[in-house]
């Protein structure tokens, strides 16, 4: 199949950023032009680490990877940020070379701008952590905004509970906005062609035991194994008592492969800079910007689309 969706992935080394770039590298149709890891949501070396060896079981050691030098305002629990160092000691990984994969020598958002520049065709930039590497980006060198055919950005709750739990936030925040609320406001100003995957839509897509079940029946192939055992190490990190793990970045990712499976509104919304509801997300027709907005997905041809593009073994695409 021919490789004509260029995809830019801008991640922050969370499991499921991890996940979404397996998955795009499942996606026959992708060409997969650059990886950035944005350091919020772990930390940084792992998570490179992690992408550079992901990139390389499945024979796509040419994609290099970048490290974003961005400084987030409020730091993800540090339980969440050392996710990925679980993920380089699984058995699929351990045994690859520290060197696996290649390394950029530039910074993020330098990295964002060469990549941007040199394509010879706009891009989708998938977005599954904090914005503040590519508003770093377009502020250095703003004519890039015309290599972006579109940013699909998870982020945001807009007509659900947020998932920042601290004692100086009211809850209404999502993690990937409230880490740099001003850079996600200065973004939605850029008045780029933003679709936002919310907590609204992710929300229906758990990590749960009758998940994990169905992919557990497909563990004879290599790629979803590995799938199967990062999202296992999900299961006890956040209790579900509070709210459980989601398929955020996955989620993200499936609607630049299949954005048919997907109900999109447009609307406008706000971001608040300040506490205590620092990175709330709220629609505003009067004053808000214009975003798309992920609204629902239809689950069986999500399931369906997912569990076929898992079964798939290393070096084997």
């Amino acid at each position: 199949m021919k490789k004509d969706k260029h995809i830019f992935l801008d991640h922050d080394g969370g499991v499921d950023d991890l996940l979404a770039l397996l998955l795009v590298l499942c996606m026959e149709e992708a060409n997969l032009v650059g990886v950035n890891v944005t350091p919020a949501d772990c930390y940084p070396h792992s998570a490179t680490e992690a992408s550079r060896k992901f990139l390389a079981l499945m024979g796509h050691s040419d994609v290099e990877v970048a490290t974003s030098k961005a400084r987030g305002i409020n730091a993800f629990p540090e339980n969440w940020r050392a996710q990925p160092q679980v993920i380089n000691a699984l058995p699929q990984l351990l045994n690859l070379s520290d060197e696996a994969g290649t390394l950029s020598p530039l910074e993020g958002s330098q990295f964002i701008i060469e990549k941007l520049s040199k394509s010879p065709q706009p891009v989708s930039y998938l977005m599954t952590g904090p914005c503040t590497t590519l508003v770093h980006a377009l502020h250095q060198k703003p004519e890039i905004r015309h290599k972006i055919k579109e940013v699909v950005w998870m982020a945001g709750a807009i007509h659900v509970h947020g998932n920042v739990r601290t004692y100086s936030h009211n809850g209404s925040a999502e993690w990937n906005i409230y880490w740099d609320a001003s850079s996600a406001h200065r973004l939605l100003s850029l008045e780029l062609p933003l679709i936002m995957v919310p907590l609204d839509a992710t929300n229906k897509v758990p990590v749960n035991l009758d998940f994990l079940r169905k992919l557990s029946q497909l563990s004879s192939y290599e790629v979803a194994n590995l799938a199967s055992l990062c999202w296992a190490i999900t299961v006890n990190t956040i209790p579900g008592y509070d709210y459980l793990y989601h398929m955020w970045d996955v989620l993200a990712a499936v609607y630049v492969g299949r954005p048919a499976y997907f109900d999109i509104k447009e609307t406008k919304i706000q971001i608040s800079t300040r506490p205590p509801n620092e990175g709330e997300t709220t629609e505003n027709i009067k004053s808000g910007k214009v975003v798309r907005l992920v609204t629902d997905v239809k689950r069986d041809a999500f399931d369906e689309y997912l569990m076929n593009r898992l079964k798939r073994n290393f070096n084997n695409l």
